[in-house]
Formats: C-alpha cells, structure tokens, sequence
C-alpha cells in the first residue's frame, strides 16, 4: 500500500510540476496559542512535568521533519484560501513515506469535506474511502475484515484530513468533537477562521494536536519568482521582463492603488493563476492589473484572475499526439468552459458541496424524473430489440407481429425497471456505486463480501417487484396481439379471465425467476483484486469489466430460469386454473427474450457504469451539458492542470476554481437561482435540477 501510495502522489507531484514548474516558497509560524492544546499535553508529559520549547519552524521542504518533532502525532495546518495548504500536504505525505521505517504508519491524503460525523463514524468513513481509493484492499483479512478495515485497526494509518473548513458548516464542531473522541494521530488542515469557530462551538481545540499557519507571500517572494517565469521581451523603457512594471509599482504603493493587487497576490494560488494568464500568453499584459477602474478591489481582481485560467489553459496550439497515434483535439475554450462549470454545478449540488468529481455520480446531476424516464426508456429499449433479435432468428410471428409484440413487452419492461428505480429512489437508494466484485465458485476463494442469506433475500425482494410487473405487462401484451392481429376481444370473458391467469402466472415467472437469479448471484460475490482501479479511468475500466462479467452469467441463468421455471409453475396451477400449456420452446423463446433483455436493462439501469452510459455518455452530451467524449474531456482537462485526481475521482484545482465555475455556469442560465458562493460555505443553494 505505501508504495501505491508512493507511486500515485508522486505522479500528482510530477504534474503539478508540469504546470506550475517554478516553485514557490510556502512559509508558516506558531499557529495562535487558542487554537493548538497545552504544550504537556502535546509532548504527552505527565502531571507536573515542564514541557520543553517546541521549535516548529520550517519551510516547505522540512514539514515532514517538523512533524517528527511532535510526540503526540496530531498536527493542525491553517491557512487562508490558496495558502498551499494541499501543495503542503502532498509534500509531507511523500516526505514521510521517502523516511518511512517498516512498522511506521502510512499516510494517507482524505478530503474529509465529504464526511458527516453525525451520521458515519471516523473509523468507517475512513475504510469507505480506503476501499473507494484502492478496490484490492475489499480482500478479507484472516479475521474476516477488509484488508483496509484491518489496516486502520491495526493504526497502520496515518490520516492526514485536508479541507476541515469544507466540511458543512454545521457538522464542524461535531467533527471536532469527533476527532477528540480519538487519540489517533493525524494531520488536519483547514482554514484559519473555520477552524477557529468550530473550536469556539465545541469549547476545544483539537487536543494534543500542535498547530501552524502558514503565512502570506511577500514582495520578495514575488521578485524571485515572477521574472524568471516570464518570457524576456524589449520594452520602451528598456527592461526585457514583463513583469517589471507591476512589481516597481508593488514596491513604490503610489497612493495605495497598487495595495489591493499586492493582497491579492499574497497566495501562491493567485500568483499561479497570475502566472499562467501573463507569464505564458504573449498577447497578455500584466500591466493591466493595475487598472484600479477595471479593477477597484480585491474581489474583482480574484474574479478576473479565476476567470481567465481557464481561456488561457485550453488557448488553442498545435495538439500533440497521443500514445495511440492520434492528435488531441483542440477544445474550443467556451466549450471546456461551459462543461466544467456543469460538472462543478453538478458538485455543488450534492447534499454539500463536494469536492470529489466521481464519474459515476455525474448522472445524480439530473432531475429524478429525467434519471427514471432514463431507466424506463433504456429498458424498453434492451427488451424491443432483444425480442425482435429472437424473432428474427426463430421467426415464430409474422414480421409485423414480431415487431408489435417487441414494442409492447418493451413498454412492460420499462414500466417495470421504472417502478423498480421509483422504489429505491423512495428509500433513498439509487446512487449505485462502482462494484468492487467478482463472480465466486462455492469455496473458492477466502469469503463473501456480505452475509449471503441477508444480501439474497434483500436482492430477491427487490427484483421481485419488477419482474411481477413485467409478468403482468407481457400477458397484456399478448392480449393486445391477439385482439390487434386475430380480432380476439378484449371485453370476452373468457379473454379477461385469461388475461388474468397469464398475470399472475407471467407474474410468478418473471418476480420468482428474477428474484432467484439475482439473489444467486449475489451470494456468489467476493472481493475484487484490482490494484490498477488506484485511478478514475481504472476504476471505470474494473467496473466494466465487472458489468460484462455479471452479463455472460446472467443472461444464460435468466434464460433458463423463466424457460423451465415456467414448466415448474405451469404445471404447479395446471387444474387449478384450468388447462395451461408451456411447451419448452415457448419456454425458452420467452426465456431468451426475458434473460438477455433483462440482463441488459439490469446492466444499464442498476449498475455504476451502466448509468454512466446512460446519462454521462448518452443523455448529458446529447442535451450539450458535457461532451460526448466525457471521459477524454475529463483526461484532458487533468493534464491541463483544471483538474487533479485524488484517487478514484478528479477534483478541481482548487475549491475557488471550483466555486467560480459553478457559479459562472449558474449566472447565464435564468431556470438557476444565483450562486452564492463564499469561503467554507457548504451547503448548496436550492435549485432546480439540469
């Protein structure tokens, strides 16, 4: 695990050097006596012992040096929004591990934005996010846990919780309280005047934790590094540098007009943004900062600078070609614009505003009623063109029945996988997550992933009611032939009765049949040893994989099941309803429309990739709120430097970013209330789904 861990923050770090290639220096001091515990309690010294000094000076290359100087283990980073809290945390994460000994602690990078203490213990949230990051640690331990779970039992973690301040505002003090429950050692960054309101709310700072801030950039610092990133151009006043202009006056503060852009490029996220909008763009100006009538304060400054990262980076130049042989295509800058401001719209409307871009989450974008009109018009889809395949093949209609009949047992099977998801969608359960499993023989293997007789009986009861309802719309549909092409009457009486038993027979074989399947199914799931899945694109891919594997299986076991499941039943009621007739091919034409339309209506409906499909490559692109090559886009925009990846989602490059693209995305659209977007502000506003 540490050298997965390794591997993946030094590749960040390799990129992040790609785009911001000139370092900056990140600098701190003693964070304030109120927000850092009593120095014995740091250095764990008993009653009535004097602490010593603790001297936790340092600069950017020495944090993980400083931490060592800490007994306790617990380390708080404040700073103010760009300060370099994440630069910080990535560096001490590989620091640590470059001088990890064999039984040290692992760190480990969470964005603990994401948690809610009040509903999800630190532990498991914890494990959850482990196993998210890496699917090979599902694998059971000897004492029956999951590797991760055994990992953080055993305090072979070391948490190092970035975002604090992003954590909804109400859940911070909780969160506090949270923390001190534990003695675990751990490093939590955070912005300054959050922490310090949640450490007001819960009456104590995060005990025995050791506290820094880091401190605003100076003039000096913006002499050393702004000229040596620019290009050397000829001016009238005979410098070559462009920045010199704006750095004279900086230092000159004529009648404080330069004050405001001086604040401003105080955080390195601001003076990357700077870099990048002037540095590299020969056509830009620098210079034009200082116009206090464009921009009259700080705000204004920030917004332009936000504003403009994004048209530099996607500015066009010659595409360079991929590993495959094919050029990158260029991206029109008002395009990648508009795309990710949905996708950051999209994140702010998550129960809080996360960080954490998951592919299969993008879809929760969407109104519930356009995710369920999905579902039942991909069903209807998989089961007309499955029973249309079989007919060609085994022609037992003419050709203008086959497809009659194909457009009707469609219809039911929509309605059926609709009311399905409007199920789970009442009990708050159609987020589908990525499946870390495999298909397992009986005693192969070291163990389930859950309690197979309670994962049966939850699939069984759930896949019940579906197929129940498709049961009941394929007896109508075979009416609705029967009247449409042979002139049978719907209102005879001896059609309604028959009707009525082909319901609830119909009813039977596909509830029971389904149920079976995908309870079997389930109890035959284990861990999946994916170890590449560390990435968006790899756990996407293990997904796929995962879906197709549960398809082959599937679809024959489906077939089978409703083909003689349906003698079994047949010949159950057979007297009881009078005379029934389920020959074996009936059986297995319906079974065969029935297993492969319903195991792709399952695929596409109730699986993570399945529904990214659906809605991310299908539904998003055609109504223009993301491209139709989403997961290129999402590459792309990462090795731009607009996005970063944290294991197995991306994230923005910073939560500013973040903010002002979803709030610009909201402003050109009038069915969007305006954002309102402010530091550490959480809770997303009410709006009406896209």
């Amino acid at each position: 695990m540490a050298q997965e861990i390794r591997r993946r923050w030094q590749r960040e770090e390799e990129h992040r050097r790609v785009h911001d290639p000139f370092p900056l220096p990140v600098r701190w001091q003693d964070a304030p006596d109120s927000l850092t515990d009593h120095s014995a309690n740091i250095q764990r010294l008993p009653p009535g012992a004097t602490p010593d000094r603790m001297d936790l000076s340092g600069d950017l290359g020495s944090v993980a040096e400083v931490y060592r100087r800490i007994d306790s283990g617990r380390l708080v980073v404040l700073g103010r929004a760009g300060s370099g809290k994440s630069i910080l945390t990535i560096r001490f994460v590989l620091d640590r591990l470059e001088a990890r000994e064999p039984h040290d602690r692992v760190p480990v990078i969470f964005g603990i934005g994401s948690w809610d203490p009040t509903a999800v213990a630190l532990r498991d949230w914890l494990i959850d996010r482990l196993v998210r990051d890496h699917p090979h640690l599902t694998r059971r331990a000897p004492g029956g846990s999951t590797l991760a779970g055994a990992l953080v039992d055993a305090d072979l973690v070391l948490p190092v919780l970035d975002g604090f301040d992003e954590i909804a505002e109400g859940l911070r003090s909780a969160a506090l309280e949270e923390l001190n429950s534990t003695s675990v050692p751990l490093v939590l960054t955070s912005r300054r005047d959050e922490f310090a309101e949640a450490v007001r709310e819960a009456g104590a700072p995060l005990v025995w934790a050791a506290g820094l801030e880091l401190t605003d950039l100076t003039l000096d610092d913006l002499d050393d590094y702004l000229p040596r990133t620019a290009r050397r151009v000829p001016r009238d006043d005979g410098s070559t540098a462009v920045w010199a202009p704006v750095l004279d006056r900086l230092h000159a503060r004529e009648d404080g007009e330069a004050a405001p852009l001086a604040r401003v490029l105080s955080t390195p996220l601001m003076i990357i943004l700077a870099r990048t909008m002037y540095s590299e763009a020969p056509d830009r100006d620098p210079a034009e900062l200082l116009d206090t009538g464009r921009f009259p304060d700080e705000n204004s400054l920030e917004e332009h600078l936000l504003a403009g990262f994004v048209p530099t980076v996607y500015r066009r130049r010659v595409a360079e070609r991929s590993a495959a042989g094919r050029r990158e295509r260029h991206r029109d800058p008002e395009r990648a614009e508009h795309w990710l401001g949905y996708l950051a719209h999209h994140l702010a409307r998550l129960d809080r505003d996360q960080q954490d871009l998951a592919w299969w989450r993008i879809g929760d974008s969407l109104r519930l009623s356009t995710r369920l009109l999905s579902v039942v018009v991909a069903s209807a889809l998989c089961v007309t063109l499955s029973e249309w395949l079989i007919n060609l093949v085994n022609l037992p209609f003419p050709i203008g029945q086959g497809l009659l009949l194909g457009g009707l047992m469609g219809t039911a099977a929509g309605l059926a996988f609709g009311c399905v998801h409007a199920v789970l969608a009442r009990f708050g359960t159609t987020a589908f997550e990525p499946a870390h499993v495999r298909l397992r023989l009986p005693g192969a293997g070291t163990g389930v992933g859950r309690r197979p007789v309670r994962t049966f009986t939850a699939r069984f009861g759930a896949v019940l009611l579906g197929g129940s309802v498709m049961g009941v719309g394929c007896a109508s549909a075979f009416a609705l032939q029967r009247w449409l092409f042979y002139g049978v009457p719907l209102a005879n009486e001896l059609v309604i009765k028959g009707t009525l038993i082909n319901m609830l027979l119909f009813g039977l074989i596909f509830g029971a049949g389904a149920g079976l399947v995908f309870g079997i199914l389930a109890a035959l799931e284990a861990p999946l040893d994916v170890a590449s899945a560390a990435t968006p694109a790899g756990l996407l891919a293990s997904n796929r994989a995962t879906v197709l594997r549960q398809v082959l299986v599937l679809a024959p076991m489906l077939t089978l099941v409703i083909a003689f499941g349906g003698g079994l039943v047949t010949e159950l009621f057979d007297g009881i309803l009078g005379p029934l007739i389920w020959t074996s091919a009936d059986g297995l034409l319906i079974g065969a429309i029935g297993g492969l339309g319903g195991t792709c209506s399952y695929a596409l409906s109730f699986t993570a990739w399945g529904r990214w499909l659906v809605l991310s490559r299908v539904w998003l692109p055609m109504t223009g709120k993301l491209p139709w090559d989403t997961v290129a886009f999402l590459d792309d925009a990462y090795r731009r430097g607009v996005l970063r990846r944290a294991g197995a989602v991306y994230q923005f490059r910073h939560i500013r970013l973040q903010h002002h693209l979803a709030r610009s995305y909201r402003e050109h659209r009038r069915e969007y209330a305006p954002a309102r977007f402010g530091a550490g502000t959480q809770k997303a506003p009410a709006a009406r789904s896209g």
